[in-house]
């Protein structure tokens, strides 16, 4: 079972909706779409999928870390080292 299970309809249905926001901005640039708006566009695509990251994040800490937490020894410093870099992966993004 994956921390995100309780989550995975809301997950897959903002993937879904970012999908269809990245399918429009290929048909803005299709139809010669002013830069800036495009640009607005991708900046608003790349913030939803931040956000979907971050969600899956927090079920990852709340579900495999802390049942990891419990166990302790290698398994906990594996889980943490793995969450933090997740972390310092979102944080370059």
């Amino acid at each position: 079972m994956h921390g995100y299970d309780e989550d995975k309809a809301r997950v897959i249905a903002r993937l879904r909706r970012i999908e269809g926001q990245v399918r429009a901005i290929t048909q803005m640039v299709e139809d010669d779409k002013y830069c800036i708006d495009i640009l607005t566009q991708i900046s608003a695509s790349n913030s939803a999928l931040k956000s979907v990251a971050l969600l899956l994040l927090d079920d990852h800490l709340n579900h495999c870390v802390r049942q990891a937490s419990v166990q302790g020894g290698e398994v906990a410093d594996e889980k943490l080292a793995e969450a933090s870099a997740a972390i310092a992966r979102l944080v370059k993004s």
